[in-house]
């Protein structure tokens, strides 16, 4: 893998992890029995807090994109979370969830042309093996509601990654954060006060506790997760998801005293190995998708994207990747890295003041 390519790879590794602290403080630190009306709280005020720092609204197409974005990454996949885990062992729903690599790079390889290689397909199968040794307990049961809601929730994160890298990013990047903050925590609140209705008293711990899961492992952890789906390959960021179980487990053993089992300590490293191994040739997935070698061409995907192979390169088309680069270099910003250069053409419809495409979406 490209060492230009690590660093967002392991800074996207942060959102994560830090979703990974949400289990040991929801039970620690929030009200009991109210777990819609927590995903609301940590969503809705910051994204708010968001769009009245930058005053920048969505224009033109992406007010229904932005609110496709917020359903799929915030508000149904939070909805569609608090059922599993109300219906199934949290060892079940985490090994539902732990699908996601697999399905995103499904999604990913139909819509947006990246290559689901064989080495993907056995890490996410390595991934689910690891989650289902690390959490899942003798005594899981199966609702098929609950399994039903895990999948889908699985599938609505999924499909908003993948969208997410396709649209790109138009503003920057605590508007784009807000605005999904904002739709998700809009619809999931309506559902939490039918359902749960709001506390009655909150405490200094309960305070604690939604501040840090609202600004910690929401506003942070979202705007830095937006981010790395713009520099990194949809496979390379939907494996690091697997390393919330791994958190999670291991604040649970050390806070909480809990045991880890031998089964428990091999599920983990699976899980690890599950992370690293379709990163070890994204640095070489990304030179040759960007370089336009070995690279079908789809003629259902934006042109910008994946430019049509031509074998006169005089008259290739202006929106090629080598003509973009070339015309680049007129104003003096040319990118020189791997990532910048996966950022700029993959993500051509988000501005950078590096690097501006030629092309729209």
């Amino acid at each position: 893998m490209s060492r230009d390519l690590w660093r967002p790879l392991l800074r996207t590794a942060l959102t994560p992890m830090a979703w990974g602290t949400t289990y040991l403080v929801a039970t620690e630190f929030l009200p009991d029995g109210r777990p819609l009306f927590a995903a609301t709280a940590r969503a809705l005020p910051v994204g708010l807090v968001f769009l009245l720092w930058t005053r920048r609204l969505p224009t033109g197409g992406w007010w229904w994109r932005s609110g496709v974005l917020g359903i799929l990454n915030i508000g149904a996949f939070f909805a569609l979370l608090f059922v599993a885990a109300f219906r199934l062992p949290g060892g079940v729903a985490a090994t539902a969830g732990a699908l996601q690599p697999l399905v995103a790079a499904g999604l990913a390889a139909l819509l947006i042309g990246e290559r689901m290689t064989t080495r993907v397909v056995i890490a996410g199968g390595l991934g689910v093996v690891g989650v289902a040794m690390l959490v899942l307990g003798p005594d899981a049961a199966l609702d098929p509601i609950g399994v039903g809601a895990a999948i889908a929730g699985t599938v609505s994160m999924a499909a908003g990654v993948v969208l997410t890298k396709r649209w790109g990013r138009p503003v920057d990047l605590v508007s784009f954060t807000g605005w999904q903050l904002t739709v998700g925590g809009l619809a999931l609140l309506p559902v939490a006060v039918l359902v749960e209705g709001v506390p009655a008293t909150w405490t200094g711990t309960n305070l604690a506790g939604l501040a840090w899961l609202a600004v910690i492992g929401t506003g942070l952890a979202y705007a830095n997760w937006f981010r790395g789906i713009q520099q990194l390959p949809v496979a390379a960021v939907s494996f690091l998801g697997l390393l919330s179980p791994v958190v999670a487990t291991t604040l649970g053993w050390i806070a909480l005293d809990q045991g880890m089992s031998t089964v428990q300590i091999i599920g983990a490293g699976a899980v690890l190995a599950a992370v690293v191994l379709p990163h070890l040739s994204v640095g070489t997935a990304v030179h040759e998708r960007f370089t336009n070698r070995s690279v079908p061409w789809r003629p259902w995907l934006p042109r910008h994207r994946v430019p049509r192979p031509s074998s006169n390169r005089a008259n290739a088309p202006a929106t090629s990747a080598r003509t973009s680069l070339a015309r680049s270099s007129t104003d003096g910003a040319t990118p020189t890295t791997a990532a910048e250069i996966a950022d700029s053409i993959c993500c051509a419809d988000t501005p950078s003041p590096r690097w501006r495409s030629t092309t729209s979406v």
